[in-house]
């Protein structure tokens, strides 16, 4: 112990969404199920990917990425809220809580930037279809995601460092369900000044290079999709986007929702409510959009199931 009001801390408390007790099993019920309907859809997606020929093409290999970027990141949170809503603990160590940080900073680093590639993917197919396999070879699709992975990892490695730094008072409550940055920031006893500006720099640099590139891209698949003369062309070309273009205002739209619901509510739990969207709701959402509007995606998964059955058959 040290003396005054700062404590060489080993824990936080998580303290969720209610300690209404009556409303843990109904919470732990939601999130499990989400959680469950997260894994299976996107374990899906990659599962299809892998086993369907028809899929081995730069679009189907980002997607698979993003969708094991989506498991992951719903792993980095959910499982702990679940274990302490079971245990009736709301406890996670000072080790436990920097490694959440870490992990979470950089699967939705990840997103952001997949989400970027895959719109520069489409913006390839639609404007450049000649030299599509040509530019979009295996070679580049890995350096992409090496890329994505890298630069998210130095990030995430950053502010996790940064995070260490900071002493804590007595006061070790995060009202969150999972260990976000900013709230810990808010704990902090020693100045965050620092953390703050690379915080706030960080943010406007991470979501809004990203997004530019996303409408830079779009700008130019809407120019060329004008140029087409047939309808039937127009929405052909349209078509290949419609899914990806869901996924990214889902992404980028609940973030704004975040950050508009805690400017304007001075409540805590508003925030960890509304970040549910982002950190579950979209993650689970994704493999819904991509399945239910892609006839690759429905094909492969029937073709694996099918081929599932006769090994069982067969047996």
């Amino acid at each position: 112990m040290e003396s005054g009001n700062n404590t060489q801390i080993s824990k936080f408390l998580l303290l969720g969404f209610s300690e209404e007790p009556g409303l843990q099993p109904l919470i732990f019920g939601l999130f499990l199920s989400m959680y469950l309907i997260t894994v299976f859809g996107n374990l899906l997606i990659i599962l299809a990917t892998i086993y369907d020929s028809h899929l081995h093409t730069p679009m189907y290999f980002f997607l698979s990425n993003l969708a094991f970027v989506d498991i992951c990141f719903t792993s980095t949170t959910i499982p702990k809220m679940l274990q302490n809503i079971q245990t009736g603990s709301k406890v996670i160590t000072y080790e436990g809580c920097i490694i959440q940080v870490y992990f979470y900073i950089l699967f939705v680093v990840l997103d952001d930037f997949l989400l970027t590639v895959m719109a520069y993917d489409r913006f390839v197919a639609i404007c450049h279809p000649l030299h599509y396999t040509v530019i979009m070879n295996p070679q580049l699709c890995g350096l992409l995601v090496l890329v994505c992975w890298m630069l998210s990892a130095m990030y995430s490695l950053l502010q996790s460092l940064m995070a260490l730094q900071l002493t804590f008072c007595t006061e070790v409550e995060i009202p969150h369900f999972f260990c976000e940055l900013n709230q810990m920031l808010q704990l902090a006893c020693s100045d965050t000044f620092i953390n703050d500006i690379l915080l706030c720099l960080s943010s406007v640099l991470l979501a809004g290079g990203p997004f530019a590139g996303i409408l830079y891209s779009y700008s130019k698949i809407v120019s060329t999709i004008r140029r087409i003369s047939s309808a039937q062309g127009k929405y052909k070309a349209f078509s290949t986007c419609v899914s990806h273009i869901s996924v990214v205002l889902l992404f980028y739209c609940t973030i704004l929702g975040v950050y508009l619901s805690s400017a304007a509510s001075h409540s805590s739990y508003t925030s960890a409510a509304a970040s549910v969207m982002y950190t579950v709701v979209t993650p689970m959402l994704n493999p819904f959009i991509y399945s239910l509007r892609n006839k690759d995606i429905k094909g492969a998964l029937k073709n694996y199931k099918k081929r599932k059955i006769e090994k069982v058959i067969v047996v």
